[in-house]
């Protein structure tokens, strides 16, 4: 077989089109990368925003209002315009108990209270970090407001005493100041007509920052009064265990009763204030004797000769 003399050399050069194919795979390749790096940066960045708003969603949970503040609030503004024949306290007279209550002598604080009324709510928000119970006379009122509000602890109680008893009162009070109806004692097993001793028994063992008498009811002559709450709350300030000074607020300060009988049980040289209706008493621990014995609850008591210039008037009206 002879060979070709014309054979020729035949070199492949990379064509045209192969040349334009590999340009447009590395653009592809750039554009897959870069594509990437800025999905991955954005995914970072993201992730950075959000755990840097994370605290200040934490912080705003934080720092929302208790649930029971909220329920206050919403209860006075759906009441503002509603029941406006109910006797309400009056702005000053909220300020002062939420002045004190701010400043209480101890922490926790623990707040006593006769009476349920348009307040309660409010008292028990404002000492949110304490320790609140409310007494009432009405076992139905207490029943529903522990329904409606869980959060609150109250409790009912039997009062055997009337206004119109109320000279009668004073004077057995008096009579048995050294034994029965003493300053310093265990109310728990008192026999003093004045004595509530049908509280549950944890009230008697606690020593109480702040007391407010806003009840039982005390506008007619056979109501309660508050003869016996104000007894009470005279005793249970003396005869604390821990603390010195007990704040103790008598609201319808004007009427007979809360004004003749705070000056017998509760002192007017302990009277700080009067603003409106409230009287403001700040009454110390006292120590018991040797023998047991304490002549009285006041140094100076004009009560008596009151409640007789104060029946007198009575008498004339009628």
């Amino acid at each position: 077989m002879k060979s070709n003399p014309n054979t020729k050399l035949i070199l492949l050069h990379p064509s045209i089109h192969k040349s334009s194919a590999s340009s447009h795979r590395f653009f592809f390749f750039f554009f897959i990368t870069f594509f990437t790096l800025a999905f991955t940066l954005t995914l970072f960045t993201t992730a950075s925003i959000s755990n840097s708003t994370t605290p200040s969603l934490s912080t705003a949970t934080a720092s929302s209002l208790p649930s029971s503040v909220t329920t206050a609030l919403l209860h006075y503004s759906s009441t503002a315009t509603i029941n406006t024949t109910t006797h309400h306290m009056s702005s000053s007279e909220l300020s002062l108990i939420a002045s004190t209550l701010h400043n209480c002598p101890s922490s926790p604080c623990r707040f006593l209270v006769f009476g349920l009324t348009h307040e309660s709510l409010l008292w028990h928000s404002l000492n949110i970090h304490g320790y609140t119970i409310f007494l009432d006379e009405s076992e139905y009122l207490v029943s529903s407001f522990e329904r409606n509000h869980p959060e609150i602890e109250a409790y009912d109680i039997q009062y055997t005493t009337k206004v119109n008893q109320m000279s009668d009162l004073l004077s057995i009070a008096n009579s048995h100041i050294e034994n029965e109806c003493k300053p310093v004692q265990n109310l728990l097993f008192s026999d003093c007509k004045l004595a509530i001793n049908d509280m549950p028994n944890h009230i008697y063992d606690l020593s109480w920052d702040v007391i407010l008498i806003d009840g039982p009811r005390g506008y007619f002559p056979d109501a309660p009064g508050r003869m016996a709450p104000i007894f009470t709350a005279g005793v249970l300030a003396r005869s604390k265990k821990r603390g010195r000074k007990t704040h103790v607020f008598v609201h319808d300060f004007e009427r007979d009763v809360e004004s003749i009988f705070s000056d017998e049980f509760l002192c007017e040289e302990n009277l700080v204030e009067t603003v409106d209706s409230l009287g403001h008493f700040v009454v110390e621990k006292e120590e018991v004797s040797d023998d047991g014995k304490k002549s009285g609850f006041c140094k100076n008591s004009t009560s008596s000769s009151r409640l007789s210039v104060s029946l007198s008037s009575g008498e004339d009206d009628d």
